[in-house]
Order: C-alpha cells, then structure tokens, then sequence
C-alpha cells in the first residue's frame, strides 16, 4: 500500500509536434512544481492530424520521438514519473503505432504500450473514423509494477472494452489509466460513464489525461480530464476543455479497501452461453 500524488495535464495538441513538446514541457514542469509524482499526458501528446500524409512525414522512431525525448529528459531533471498517454510512432509496414511511454525518474523508459482497438466508426453528427487503415494495432496488455502502485496502461477507445480493464485488475493493477482524445460527442455522451464503471467494477483508481477544444485539424475533442476513486467517486476533474492540470492524492489501500467490500473480482465464476429460438427450447453450447 502507498501514496502519491497524480497530475493529468490536458492538453489541445495541434499539427506542429515541436509547438507540442513546449506545451507539454511547461506542463509537465508546472505540474512537477506542484509536487506530482506520478503525471500523466493524453493520448497523442506529440500531434493531432487528419493528414495521415502529413503525419507519416513528421514521423520519427521510439529512440528519436521528441515527445518520448522530452519525457526522458524531464523525468531526469525534475525526478517524477511521466507517463506520455500517447505519441504516433513509426512502425513497421509503413503503419503507425500509437504508443503510450512510462518514464521512471532516472530517465529509463520502463513499460511501452500500443493501443489495442481502433477507433472505427460513424458518428451520428457526420464524422468518420478508420483508425485501422493508418494504426497497426497492439497485441498485449501492460501493468507496470511501479514503487506507489501497480498501474494499468491503456489508451482511449480501449475504455470500451472492460476485459482489458479486468485482465489488469485480476494481475494486481491498483490504477488503471485511460488517456484519451475522446470526441466532443461521444465524450458527452459517455466519458464519465465509461470511466466510473471501470473504476467501480474493478475496485480501481483510474486517472484519465484527455485533450481538449477545437484542434488545428478541424476535430473537436471533449476534455474534462479526470480521477476517480475505487468507490466510483470523481475526486479531481477539469470542467472544461481548456489546457491545464488536475491533482488528486492517490491511496492504494482504497483500491484493497474496495474490493473487500465488493470482492466481485474473487467472485467471479466460468459461464457458458446458451441461444434460445423460439419452438426449439435451449440448446447447450458444445
């Protein structure tokens, strides 16, 4: 059991990756200033671009990233744990990776993590997003064992999917981490939804740094970056859109205090499905 404080910093990344990295060095530094231990950044922190053209030009490699540059610069300076929620990373087949780095206060990457579902759907308000044709997606999921807590690593539209979640919580992860750059219309729809429930059902904390007001690009992204407590309970949250930082306390003796109380994750039992047609009856599933 421990504690810490945690800072997510929200952010508007435009098209100019090096634009980017100032912001989120003055950010980072504010929140270290602060007392954070632990600061997390939203999904792509480095660049928001339509252009997937555009993108792939300014592309560089996990060594040479300027954001994961910054990150390992600054952690070394200022002694904090920073977790970049993502930045576009080449990969191979001329695709995309959108990574997530965790940086320790030496300045050593300890855990990397893709994002595993893509982003493809049709929005009602005409927008539509093919993640799958520019990203290559991950394959694996992360809980990096860190001195505080042990910390689940995720990216955006992986929150839809609460076994990822689960798979975390049932491998010891006391926080779970959603950065995002979640649309302004799904974001209202289902942003504090989504991540209450994740927190609840897995007796976690879950820290979310999101991106925020209308980009360079055109799109339009929902901020209100959040913490939320084991219990459910929204302990920090920025109100609005705007760039800035958020705080919160973070004990894990919550996390085990929750699942005491609500041990759903023990309880949990093996099930099989059966389909019902009408005039047949059940039919056990082989």
């Amino acid at each position: 059991m421990s504690t810490f404080k945690a800072a997510a910093i929200q952010m508007r990344s435009g098209t100019s990756v090096e634009r980017n990295v100032e912001a989120f060095e003055k950010l980072v530094r504010e929140a270290a200033a602060n007392g954070a231990e632990y600061i997390q950044t939203p999904e792509m922190t480095g660049a928001l671009m339509r252009n997937k053209d555009d993108l792939k030009a300014v592309l560089r490699d996990s060594e040479t990233d300027l954001v994961a540059s910054s990150a390992k610069k600054l952690a070394a300076e200022l002694g904090v744990w920073i977790h970049v929620g993502s930045t576009a990373i080449a990969a191979p087949g001329g695709k995309i990776a959108n990574r997530a780095f965790l940086v320790g206060p030496d300045g050593a990457v300890v855990a990397t993590y893709d994002k595993i579902h893509m982003f493809d759907v049709d929005l009602d308000n005409g927008e539509s997003w093919r993640e799958s044709a520019t990203y290559e997606p991950g394959g694996r999921t992360v809980v990096a064992d860190l001195p505080f807590a042990k910390l689940g690593m995720s990216v955006c539209y992986d929150l839809r999917f609460p076994q990822l979640f689960r798979a975390q919580a049932l491998a010891g992860a006391e926080v779970l981490t959603t950065p995002a750059a979640f649309t302004r219309q799904t974001g209202e729809a289902h942003w504090h939804a989504l991540l209450r429930a994740r927190a609840i059902e897995n007796g976690a904390w879950v820290i979310s740094a999101a991106q925020g007001g209308v980009h360079e690009d055109g799109r339009e992204t929902y901020g209100h970056s959040i913490i939320i407590d084991p219990w459910g309970r929204v302990v920090a949250e920025a109100d609005n859109a705007e760039p800035g930082v958020i705080y919160a306390g973070i004990d894990t003796a919550a996390s085990a205090e929750a699942r005491k109380k609500i041990p759903n994750l023990k309880n949990a039992r093996e099930f099989s499905v059966e389909v019902a047609k009408p005039g047949i009856g059940l039919k056990a599933a082989s």
